[in-house]
């Protein structure tokens, strides 16, 4: 990053093209090309949602457990442009209700499913493959949203059937903040009204615009210090070893085998496969003492809504839930330090 911001003008185009290529090759990204970088997922989710050719009566299907970085935007389709959301419920166990996902397919008219690959809020990682699945068995696109998957958890834009994919760096890429991106498919189209740039006169009375693809037009400058600090941070990634990134996941399953025996706390999501995020609640300690207590045996939590009041909804905690999440480098010795934390918090 700090190379970038000394660099000379001349070299700056380079640069970024180098950057670029490592961020789509890191993602698993084919044509990368397509791939477009923003200043986070929330800006990637808008512009894409936007730029899409939405008609009156079209159907998009989600979970019920995003985050507003993608509600927000499909409420304001629904609002505007005459577009029909269907949340399909959630249960533990089952994420996301696939019958009701199927069923809505076999309706028509549904121009997308996007999902979250799992929940930030429990961890709990959707069925992404069988999904994939239903979208193109019934010719919806499939937008899969990385936050909380890219840098935790392996996944194949091929294996999956990705159509529309986006991402955030500074999660558990470990990149900095200040960087995200949208990747389409070729076969996707997009309206992009604001991308459609007058690139100037090519005969008398006319103008030629740019391709139907979402651009800088939408999302203004890239920041380049933070694309070469994300190029860097897949280089560190690919040199992890296997046993290194399994460790968060470990970790997290450990504490939620170990809260099962702690009767004073309830952790949140099913049995299936889950991320390094455990979600959970305390019938001792209040969630708005709870930031504090932990912070006073060193470690960092986060108590709250977690921007995501959808998922608090279907979790029946709309006041919130105590969120932590294990990373690159947290040890065994760690993870009985939380424990040591939350028997504290029951004496």
């Amino acid at each position: 990053m700090l190379q970038a911001l000394q660099a000379e003008p001349d070299r700056q185009a380079a640069m970024f093209a180098a950057a670029h290529a490592a961020i789509a090759a890191g993602l698993g990204l084919p044509h990368p090309g397509r791939l477009l970088l923003t200043s986070s997922c929330t800006q990637a989710l808008s512009v894409l949602l936007a730029d899409l050719p939405w008609q009156p009566g079209d159907l998009v299907i989600t979970s019920s457990l995003e985050h507003h970085a993608l509600v927000r935007p499909i409420w304001q389709l629904v609002e505007h442009r005459g577009v029909e959301h269907v949340a399909a419920p959630y249960r533990p166990g089952q994420p996301i209700d696939l019958d009701v996902v199927e069923a809505t397919l076999r309706r028509g008219r549904v121009r997308l499913l996007a999902v979250t690959g799992a929940s930030n809020v429990t961890g709990e990682r959707l069925p992404l493959v069988e999904l994939g699945r239903l979208a193109r068995a019934h010719g919806a696109h499939f937008l899969l949203d990385t936050a909380q998957l890219a840098g935790v958890v392996p996944f194949d834009v091929h294996e999956i059937g990705v159509d529309l994919l986006v991402f955030a760096g500074h999660k558990g890429l470990l990149g900095p903040l200040g960087i995200g991106g949208l990747w389409a498919a070729p076969e996707v189209g997009f309206r992009c009204a604001s991308a459609s740039c007058e690139l100037g006169p090519t005969a008398p009375g006319e103008r030629r615009r740019t391709a139907p693809y979402p651009g800088f037009c939408d999302v203004g400058s890239v920041n380049l210090p933070a694309a070469c600090g994300l190029a860097a941070a897949f280089a560190w990634q690919q040199q992890r070893r296997a046993a290194d990134r399994e460790q968060p996941l470990q970790l997290a399953a450990a504490l939620r085998r170990a809260l099962q025996q702690r009767p004073h706390w309830q952790v949140l999501g099913g049995e299936g496969p889950h991320t390094a995020t455990v979600g959970l609640r305390s019938s001792r300690l209040p969630l708005a003492a709870a930031e504090a207590h932990f912070l006073r045996h060193g470690i960092i939590v986060r108590a709250g809504s977690h921007c995501a009041p959808m998922a608090l909804a279907a979790l029946q905690q709309p006041e919130g839930v105590l969120r932590l999440s294990f990373g690159a480098g947290n040890t065994d010795a760690e993870l009985a330090a939380v424990l040591a934390a939350i028997d504290a918090a029951d004496t």
